[in-house]
Formats: structure tokens, C-alpha cells, sequence
């Protein structure tokens, strides 16, 4: 009888901090609201106090940081700076778990959310979409992961789309409101642009 020849494959040990029982996990969160309009901001604080929350009731985790980003666009990783400092934070080891509402708002940008998640789970640093129920470091996610990311794309492209319809239609037919935030200029009292002297 010939002998089997058996290959021992090292546990990874970034990850193995997620399934050891005693080790706390370093949790944080990242909110993000796209518009500074009123109901988004009571979004953008629900959020801020429902991970604050989650994260201090859990015994397990150990609190970090509420990453947020208010009225910022997610289709550009760059002018999102807490988004960015987060992931600085991931780079220095500080962060072992991400808590986020959903896959939209960790990014509306299809290239950017799978980058930004291979890049951390190369790190050994989960992202759990709650809306979704992804995790991240699952092997299967990452699928379910992109076909969010899209769909948050393609749903950004569209109001973009119908905000710069909208916007031409106003100008067409003359009711677009001019915005007096123009160095120089304020509303005259005709409603007509006037220079200020």
C-alpha cells in the first residue's frame, strides 16, 4: 500500500482573528449621505448612532472609530477624506472589522468597491454590508459584492442623469433658479442677476 502524502496548509493568520472566540475584534463603521438636504442628514446620524450602538453593546468589539462622510458623492474615492482616512487606518492595522448600512454607501462605484474590498481582505480586514448581509471575507461574497456595486452605479448614473434633464428643462423654459452664491453677484429687484458694485 503506497502512503498518502498529506499537505498542511497554515491557517492565514489575518484572518484567523474573525473566528478566534477570545480575541476582540477592532470594529468600526462608515456611514456616508450624499446630499446635505434634511432628511439625509437624519439618515446620516441614524447611522452614526446605530453603529455607535451595535458596536458598544457588542462584548466581542472593541470600538475604533465612526468613519462618515456627509453630503459627499460615492462615486469618487478621493473627495470622500473619512472614507480615505479609514482605509489609511486599515493600512496601519488599526482596523479589523468594517460596519457599513450597505453597499451603496461604502461606494457607487463599481471599480472602487471591488478595490477597495480585495484590498482590505488582503489585509485580513472584513466589510459587513448590513443591508445585504455580505460579509466580506466570505468566499462567496465577492460575486454578490460586484452585482451590488453595479446596481449602485447604474442607480447613481440615472439621478445624475435625471437631475441634468431636469436642470435643462428649467433652462428652457426659463423657471431654473440662478443661484447668487457667484462672487460679485446678488439677486436684483427685478429677480434678475445684478452686479454689486
Amino acid at each position: 500500500m503506497q502512503a498518502k502524502l498529506v499537505t498542511k496548509i497554515d491557517a492565514n493568520p489575518l484572518l484567523s482573528k474573525h473566528t478566534n472566540e477570545n480575541a476582540l475584534l477592532r470594529v468600526a463603521a462608515y456611514c456616508r449621505v450624499s446630499t446635505d438636504s434634511e432628511d439625509q442628514l437624519e439618515s446620516y446620524k441614524a447611522q452614526v448612532a446605530h453603529y455607535s450602538e451595535a458596536i458598544a453593546k457588542n462584548p466581542r468589539w472593541r470600538f475604533v472609530d465612526i468613519y462618515a462622510d456627509e453630503g459627499i458623492t460615492g462615486t469618487q474615492d478621493k473627495k470622500r477624506k473619512d472614507f480615505m482616512r479609514m482605509i489609511r487606518d486599515c493600512n496601519k492595522g488599526k482596523i479589523d472589522l468594517i460596519l457599513t448600512k450597505s453597499v451603496a454607501r461604502f461606494a457607487r462605484n463599481t471599480v472602487d468597491s471591488l478595490k477597495y474590498v480585495r484590498q482590505l481582505k488582503s489585509l485580513g480586514v472584513g466589510v459587513f454590508f448590513e443591508e445585504q448581509n455580505l460579509d466580506s471575507l466570505k468566499t462567496d461574497s465577492e460575486m454578490l459584492i460586484g452585482f451590488h456595486s453595479v446596481m449602485a452605479q447604474a442607480e447613481s448614473e440615472n439621478i445624475s442623469a435625471n437631475v441634468r434633464w431636469g436642470i435643462q428643462q428649467r433652462m428652457k423654459s426659463g423657471t431654473f433658479a440662478f443661484r447668487y452664491n457667484i462672487l460679485g453677484y446678488r439677486k436684483g429687484t427685478d429677480g434678475q442677476p445684478e452686479i454689486v458694485p
